[in-house]
């Protein structure tokens, strides 16, 4: 069976940083998408964003993109999403999540069919 565990969430003040991890067993040759999303209480779950693992590629949603860089680790088989100047809507539960074999990255849940327990973020004001 395949699994994804993240590392690294926690609380911080507005503005401020974090880094999550993933690490996941996959090979750097090989087509394969990992992608992070969030989910808010009372809210669905929310892609943010993704990183081919074989041409790294990397794609974000626009509410962070230049504030979030995704990056990998291959020798290690790591993912790391850094959080720069996180808001209060930044607050989540961030999961991890993969689509093996994929040659594009999906937005949508139902594309990942590996994902991790999750990481509470929160971004106080």
């Amino acid at each position: 069976q395949l699994h994804l565990t993240e590392s690294g969430g926690g609380s911080v003040r507005a503005g401020g940083s974090l880094r999550l991890s993933c690490v996941h067993p996959f090979d750097t040759g090989a087509s394969n998408c990992i992608s992070w999303f969030r989910q808010a209480p009372g809210r669905d779950r929310e892609w943010v964003a993704s990183i081919m693992l074989d041409d790294n590629k990397i794609y974000y949603v626009g509410s962070v993109r230049g504030r979030f860089a995704l990056s990998q680790e291959p020798a290690k088989k790591m993912v790391y999403l850094q959080m720069n100047s996180l808001k209060p809507e930044d607050t989540a539960t961030y999961y991890c999540a993969a689509d093996p074999g994929a040659w594009i990255c999906g937005i949508e849940t139902k594309y990942y069919t590996v994902w991790g327990r999750g990481a509470q973020v929160t971004g106080s004001s």
